[in-house]
Formats: C-alpha cells, structure tokens, sequence
C-alpha cells in the first residue's frame, strides 16, 4: 500500500475536497467549485485506489467518473474501521465525523482526543487512549446562530460574523455579534475544560471551515489540523485497499 497512489474525496454540504496521498502522507490536495469540475479532474487522472466520503451528492455517481488500478471504496457506516465505533445508531452518523475521529487516530495512536469540527455545525467527537469512539455533541455554528436569530424573529436583522466582538454590544448589530461570538467561545472552552476533567491528558484537536476563527482565540491549548477529515479518510482507505 505504501507506494501507492491514493485519492479520497471529501464532498461536504458546501465544498468539494480531494486529498492525493502517497501510503500516509498527504502528496496534495484540491478544493473544487462545483461537481462538472471534480468530474474534469476524475477523468484526466489516474489513481491506484480511491475512497468518497459524501454527504451531498451521490458517492456512485463521483465513483463513476474515476478510474483506479486498484478499488473504488463508498465510506459507509458499515465499511470497516480502524476504530472501535461504540455509537449506538452507527446507521446516523455522519461520515465526515467518522473522518475526521479516524484523522485523530492517524495523529495521536494512543490518546485520549476531542475532535472539535467547527464548520455549518460545530461536532464534537470523543476518540479514548483505546481508540473507542463514544459519540459527543452537535450544535449550531456560528453563521447557524446568527441566521436562526434573524429567521425566527420579526425584527432582528441578519448580521456578519465578528470575531473578537466586544462582551457588550451597544446597538442591535453589535449584541447579536456577542451573542453568536461570546456565546460560541464560551460553549467551546466549556466544552473543553468538562471533558479534560473526565479524560486525563486530554489532546484537543481543531478543525473545519471555520478553524481560523478559533484557533488563537481559545484558551485551552489545542493542535490544528486543518486537513484532519482528508487524513482521516485516507486512513480508512489504507484499512480496506487491498
């Protein structure tokens, strides 16, 4: 496996994302506007083995522009796992979490990991020292907050996002931005210091469309990881090429 050629795709809500993979490490990647684009890039290139993850379009329809020497693997919930999945309902969980749990086990073997994915929503995974993933939580980005707040009112109005807003607003604009902002640093650092207190050396591990809002803002130490999911599914790859 290590001399080969690998591709895995990442087709999220919003974005489409190839990672190009020699054995464990990431060779290249490439971010794609629109799905005639990835085609393209499918059809005028050559892989050994490729794996789709998608939580939008179809994963057989990408499957079907690629052509591999090797396998052309649909991550699943019932694809093999190099982790232990101990969710309840595996048949619900989203395969971008699966990633992005299985990129931590690719970093830190042997850790207990909080995978923070901050992105539409903002997930958190728990992956302990025995590489036993328990689940964690789902809630609302920060784009989410501030849309909800707009939608569901009669009178407030849609905001941009203000990292750093002030803990006080002094008009209608700058008290949605602290709420959304001040509300979600507040839930993330939460978040964190619960979970140190349970699973000792703890390492939390940031990633997501949002990463660069985060990263220098929060108080906990924490590793970036801006290609966890990319690394995450080639790991998953490696687990089931043959």
């Amino acid at each position: 496996m290590n001399s080969k050629m690998n591709l895995v795709i990442d087709a999220g809500n919003t974005r489409l994302k190839v990672g190009i993979f020699l054995g464990a490490s990431l060779k290249e990647k490439k971010s794609f506007d629109s799905s005639d684009a990835l085609k393209l890039f499918l059809q005028k290139n050559f892989f050994n083995n490729l794996l789709i993850s998608s939580v939008g379009m179809s994963a057989d329809e990408i499957a079907s522009w690629a052509t591999v020497s090797g396998q052309k693997i649909i991550l699943t919930p019932s694809l093999p796992l190099p982790i232990k999945n101990q969710y309840s309902t595996p048949e619900t969980l989203g395969v971008d979490r699966i990633a992005a749990v299985c990129g931590a086990l690719d970093i830190f073997p042997d850790r207990n990991c909080l995978i923070i994915d901050a992105g539409t929503c903002i997930t958190y995974e728990l992956l302990d020292h025995n590489a036993n993933y328990w689940g964690g939580a789902i809630s609302p980005g920060i784009e989410m907050r501030l849309k909800a707040m707009n939608t569901f009112t009669a009178r407030l109005p849609l905001v941009q996002i203000k990292a750093d807003a002030d803990l006080m607003g002094n008009n209608t604009e700058r008290c949605l931005q602290s709420g959304a902002w001040n509300g979600v640093i507040a839930e993330v650092e939460g978040i964190i210091a619960r979970y140190e207190k349970k699973y000792p050396e703890l390492v939390v591990i940031l990633c997501g469309g949002s990463t660069s809002l985060f990263e220098n803002r929060l108080k906990p130490t924490i590793f970036v990881a801006p290609d966890l999911v990319l690394s995450g599914l080639n790991r998953i790859l490696r687990h089931n090429a043959l």
